[in-house]
């Protein structure tokens, strides 16, 4: 399957969770419970919701061209005010 068939059928899943809950609620009334329930399956709605749109971003992005690096070495002057970690500074001894 492909992800858009998946998530598809997570919605309608989660559709039918939803038309569940509410007769429930319905049913028993409106208890501390259900609201949880309520409040949980609407947060897997916005999180099915959130995970399609990521899907659709990340096939419309194609992946950034690679950069080359080359393997001639830096110029050393780069190089000339910095400290060799863990060495101590140039021309002093180490702790």
């Amino acid at each position: 399957m492909s992800v858009h068939d998946d998530l598809t059928s997570v919605q309608r899943a989660l559709d039918d969770l939803l038309r569940s809950v509410a007769r429930l609620e319905q049913q028993l009334a409106g208890g501390l419970e259900i609201r949880r329930v309520r409040t949980d399956a609407d947060h897997l709605r916005e999180s099915v919701a959130l995970l399609r749109e990521a899907s659709r971003s990340s096939t419309a992005t194609q992946r950034p061209a690679l950069v080359t690096i080359s393997d001639t070495p830096y110029d050393i002057s780069l190089w000339t005010d910095s400290d060799d970690e863990g060495l101590g500074s140039r021309n002093r001894h180490a702790p």
